[in-house]
């Protein structure tokens, strides 16, 4: 069971680490944003209690050194720096490790860590003389002051159990000094003979009395690992600062003698001179409401989850195709209220399915951080369209090629500052990660303002490669998409293409296999633009049914725009297969001609399908309706189809191929599109 929640801890806490990594990357833009400052403090402060209480020690007595740091910077103590930053980072991936190893047992490894936590604490302990000589001289000397703060008393009990599951009292007191001021009296009444003293239970007991700012709930917070762990009690006692009356140091030094004891009533009695005496109704502790508006689930359950209710809607075709045969109205209301019922569950199952490309995108941003300042560039990543979700699957196999498309962006594509300059540049680059929907697809690009790739270079390698016959002529985008050949570069002419050479090949075979496209476009010293298109799900469409000489076909509907019949004497409206319909003109691919049917002079239809921003029409022979598809890939030996994305099982038990109109189009389309 203690591995099932050690394992829920990392999982959790690899959200507290993105979202730290997040917020140090804006703030490194933004170095005076107190939000920001204080997201970075408590993802750290969540990830020390929760690491203590989890066996992880290691993490949490590293990460509250940390923590100080940040505590000085949100207190005005300690400005943002590079080093800060860089340090920070560099914690982030020992954060890392800590969560993948647990504790360490290296003493290699241990010695890395102490020379990195000196250096954590280096950055404070500079500034510890400063603190000293910033407070008063003599309590007598502080003047009445109305602020906006408030004392409180807090009473911390903690049970004898508590060391056992890794907490540390103490960092809970560190994290109460770091709220704002705090004066602290241990309790060791209860502390038995050495003799019989277990070091394995806590008998000493707290009393606090804190000045802050800070709301109750911040407070709540320092304890929220150990609520059930410690009898807690937090009592509001004057609304202003009572620690700075001269009368609170007499007062305390009689309760540490034991003269007197810490209470409510006795502190309520200390006051500014002159100032009215207020008195605060007691305040406990409250367990807050916790609203779950969200849950954790394993990604195997979601994907069992999508593979059942593809399975619903196979068998949901055969239920229709039962109620149309039998023709009994009461089986035809039937199924129709299911139909109903299994595309919500589709459409809901999908939407748990999708994640924002956001969640991703971090990564993103930490290569091209690091990266651009190994290689002494100034370079700025601009996400647009974040928040477009798609398919984990298809995420997951998306990460790879982004990766590398990015990582030459920086290393090749965009130059160095002077030969910026030079070109009558910004000596800071630009790199944008785009994202936006598209129909049924998601188009991704990812555009840099570099060198750009030179075409004449690039044929003149192709041709000297043997992967273009001399003499041949080609338009700038087929020579551009020479790139995603294989074997087309090598490494040693990796900056005469900014990169993009290597591995795009590898890239290509990646997108394809997520049913993507991909595609590259390049002005030389403009940059270069690489598009990606990709479905924004893999399992199940909306499509339409089509037959082609007897073959049953299925046409995304996303991607329909209109439906004509086409006419035996309509024939005479195409010309170059080319037809006007409504006073338009556009191309037409005859699938009959595709799958190598013979023509017949028949009845068919036309269905105009989006394509880029133009407008394709296929033709077929008969339109039979629209149904929910389930689409199942092929096997190693048909994956390679041009033009068919997949199969579907229909409601009949007959297989229709699932045609992708993007692929159709680009193979055996774009011939007319540019005529």
């Amino acid at each position: 069971m203690i591995d099932k929640f050690r394992a829920k801890f990392v999982e959790e806490s690899l959200d507290n680490v993105h979202d730290l990594e997040e917020a140090l990357l804006l703030l490194e833009n933004d170095r005076s944003d107190k939000e920001i400052i204080e997201r970075i403090f408590r993802a750290m402060h969540s990830l020390k209690g929760g690491g203590a209480m989890f066996g992880f020690n290691d993490l949490s007595e590293f990460t509250h050194h940390l923590e100080t740091v940040f505590d000085w910077v949100r207190n005005g103590k300690l400005v943002i720096s590079d080093e800060i930053i860089s340090v920070t980072f560099n914690a982030i991936d020992q954060i890392k490790h800590f969560l993948e190893v647990g504790d360490l047992t290296d003493e290699a490894e241990k010695k890395e860590l102490a020379e990195f936590t000196q250096k954590i604490q280096s950055l404070v302990s500079e500034k510890q003389e400063a603190k000293k000589e910033d407070q008063p001289s003599s309590v007598t000397e502080v003047k009445v002051e109305q602020d906006d703060s408030k004392t409180y008393l807090i009473s911390f009990r903690p049970h004898t159990n508590i060391l056992q599951n890794g907490t540390n009292p103490l960092f809970l007191l560190d994290d109460l000094h770091a709220l704002g001021k705090a004066i602290v009296l241990g309790n060791k009444d209860k502390v038995p003979e050495l003799s019989v003293l277990n070091p394995h239970e806590c008998f000493v007991t707290w009393d606090i009395v804190l000045n802050t700012t800070e709301p109750l709930n911040e407070i709540q917070d320092v304890f929220i690992f150990v609520e059930d762990e410690c009898d807690l009690d937090i009592t509001e006692i004057f609304s202003g600062n009572i620690i700075d009356n001269p009368l609170f140091d007499a007062l305390f030094d009689k309760c540490k003698n034991g003269e007197e004891k810490l209470t409510a009533e006795l502190l309520k009695g200390v006051a500014w001179s002159g100032a009215e005496k207020k008195v605060v109704e007691k305040k406990k502790t409250q367990l807050k409401e916790h609203k779950i508006s969200s849950i954790r689930v394993a990604s195997t359950k979601i994907d069992e989850l999508v593979n059942l209710v593809s399975e619903l809607v196979t068998i949901q075709a055969q239920l229709n195709l039962y109620a149309e045969n039998s023709g009994e109205p009461k089986v035809l209301a039937l199924s129709e209220s299911i139909q109903k019922l299994t595309r919500q569950l589709r459409d809901n199952a999908f939407e748990i399915s999708l994640i924002p490309i956001q969640n991703d995108l971090m990564r993103f941003q930490r290569l091209v951080r690091d990266l651009s300042k190994e290689l002494n560039k100034d370079i700025d990543f601009i996400i647009e369209g974040g928040d477009i979700e798609l398919d984990k699957n298809i995420i997951e196999h998306l990460t790879d090629p982004l990766l590398h498309m990015i990582r030459n962006c920086v290393d090749h594509a965009i130059e160095m500052p002077d030969d910026r300059i030079k070109k009558g540049k910004n000596p800071k680059g630009t790199i944008i990660f785009k994202a936006y929907y598209e129909g049924a697809s998601v188009i991704i690009k990812i555009i840099d303002d570099g060198k750009g790739i030179d075409p004449d270079f690039i044929l003149k390698k192709a041709i000297s490669k043997g992967l273009v016959d001399e003499g041949v002529e080609l338009t700038k985008k087929e020579i551009l998409d020479l790139v995603f050949m294989s074997g087309f570069s090598t490494k040693d002419n990796v900056s005469d293409l900014s990169g993009r050479g290597v591995g795009m090949d590898v890239v290509k075979r990646k997108i394809g296999e997520i049913r993507g496209e991909v595609s590259i476009d390049s002005e030389i010293d403009k940059g270069t633009t690489v598009t990606m298109e990709l479905p924004l799900t893999l399992s199940i469409i909306d499509g339409l049914l089509v037959t082609v000489s007897g073959s049953q076909y299925v046409i995304p509907i996303s991607a329909i725009e209109k439906i004509f019949p086409l006419e035996i004497e309509d024939r005479k409206n195409i010309f170059n297969d080319v037809i006007t319909f409504d006073n338009e003109q556009f191309p037409i691919i005859n699938l009959r001609n595709i799958f190598n049917e013979p023509l017949e002079e028949i009845k068919q239809h036309i269905i105009l399908v989006k394509f880029e921003d133009k407008k394709v029409g296929l033709v077929v022979d008969e339109v039979i309706g629209e149904y929910q598809t389930v689409v199942k890939p092929f096997g190693r030996l048909l994956k390679d189809q041009e033009v068919i994305s997949g199969a579907s099982i229909m409601g009949d038990g007959t297989i229709s191929m699932v045609i992708d109109t993007n692929r159709l189009v680009h193979f055996h389309g774009n011939q007319k599109l540019h005529k």
